[in-house]
């Protein structure tokens, strides 16, 4: 999980969706409060999971709809013998993404969005969240992904995002989340900081049931203090990030 800065247009405040959303669940948390886990992706393959009381593996290789967890399937299975094995998606939005060429926006998600409120541009970033959602399920499901407790979609600047309408990005990451929402009844979450979530999204209330948070403390003490009853994206905090010599996460 990366960062980096994105440049914004002055001025550009929140756009306020009108769209058809699955509303968030509730959801049960599968975190105990005080249990501390990791989360693993490509960049760990082949070494070996750390004793933890849960597991979150990455289902990408760090972009969406190209690159992917060679190691996923090895991965997943540790993360599911702690009793508590999760995945995580990298997510994006990209004009060329909007194509409807068999490599990005698949003809059922352009289909789909033509029921979704909004303008042609956003409806076409909603059918590459959906895209990106289908095509992260069906390779979960290709390597053995079984009954994750949890769905998260790791936003973050590193990957390509609109920086001249964020109504785009907005749409892009409903989209994935309404396609999940459609596929699982596991929970939702977004794994982001407070920064990067306002640089992308203009601070959007998503339907998500939970946040994530990368802190970037060193501690789990330190980690601690990001635990909060409402999360940059108005929902509730269920895990913390901080790093040693792996990211380990706390559950608030």
């Amino acid at each position: 999980m990366r960062a980096r800065t994105l440049a914004l247009s002055p001025g550009l405040g929140v756009l306020m969706l009108v769209i058809n959303q699955i509303g968030a669940a509730a959801a049960s948390n599968p975190y105990v409060t005080g249990t501390t886990g990791y989360d693993y992706s490509y960049v760990q393959c082949g070494a070996a999971a750390p004793a933890a009381g849960f597991g979150i593996v990455g289902v990408n290789a760090g972009y969406p709809f190209t690159y992917y967890n060679q190691c996923l399937s090895a991965e997943f299975s540790a993360a599911a013998n702690t009793g508590n094995g999760a995945v995580y998606i990298n997510t994006g939005y990209d004009p060329s993404y909007t194509a409807v060429d068999g490599r990005h926006t698949t003809q059922e998600c352009a289909n789909a969005s033509a029921n979704v409120a909004g303008t042609p541009a956003q409806q076409a970033a909603w059918a590459v969240g959906c895209s990106e959602a289908q095509r992260d399920l069906t390779y979960a499901s290709a390597q053995s992904v079984s009954s994750p407790s949890a769905w998260w979609l790791d936003v973050e600047t590193a990957n390509s995002w609109s920086s001249s309408d964020l109504s785009l990005n907005q749409y892009t990451i409903q989209g994935i989340i309404s396609t999940l929402r459609s596929a699982t009844t596991a929970p939702v979450g977004i794994y982001s900081t407070d920064a990067q979530w306002g640089s992308i999204t203009g601070g959007y209330q998503a339907s998500v049931d939970a946040d994530w948070v990368a802190t970037g403390q060193r501690t789990a003490k330190k980690a601690r203090t990001y635990c909060s009853s409402t999360g940059f994206t108005g929902a509730k905090v269920w895990l913390v990030q901080y790093v040693t010599t792996i990211d380990r996460d706390l559950a608030c």
